[in-house]
C-alpha cells in the first residue's frame, strides 16, 4: 500500500506566505513525478506546480514567481512554498505522486488535501 498525505495548509493574510509538504509512504519502490493541483469551489482542479524525479519542474502561468515546487527524493517528500498569497489562491491543494511499488506496479496516487485560505 502506498500512502500520500499534504500538510501545511491553514489561513492566511493577502500577502502572506505558506509552504505545504507531502510525504509518500509504504511500499515504494520509486518515484517518479510528484505534482500540487489545487481546486476552489466551484471550479475545475488545476495544476500548481510538477516535479521530476531529475527536479525538472513546471509551473502553471499563474504561479509563476510566486510559487516553487522542490522535493527530497530521501523523504519521498515534496514542497511547495507559496509567497504572495491572494485571495484567488484559495483552494484545497492536493498532492499527486507516480509511484512504482515494491510489486512493480505503477500509478498515480493522491492525497486528500490540505485547506489554504487566503483572507484577512
Amino acid at each position: 500500500q502506498v500512502r500520500v498525505v499534504e500538510s501545511g495548509g491553514g489561513l492566511v493574510q493577502p500577502g502572506g506566505s505558506l509552504r505545504l509538504s507531502c510525504t509518500a509512504s509504504g511500499s515504494i519502490l520509486s518515484i517518479y513525478g510528484m505534482g500540487w493541483y489545487r481546486q476552489a469551489p466551484g471550479k475545475q482542479r488545476e495544476l500548481v506546480a510538477s516535479i521530476t524525479g531529475s527536479g525538472i519542474t513546471n509551473y502553471a502561468d499563474s504561479m509563476k514567481g510566486r510559487f516553487t515546487i522542490f522535493r527530497d527524493n530521501s523523504m519521498n517528500t515534496v514542497y511547495l512554498q507559496m509567497h504572495s498569497l491572494s485571495p484567488e489562491d484559495t483552494a484545497v491543494y492536493l498532492c499527486n505522486a507516480d509511484v512504482m511499488d515494491l510489486f512493480s506496479r505503477r500509478r498515480d496516487y493522491w492525497g486528500p488535501g490540505t485547506q489554504v485560505t487566503v483572507s484577512s
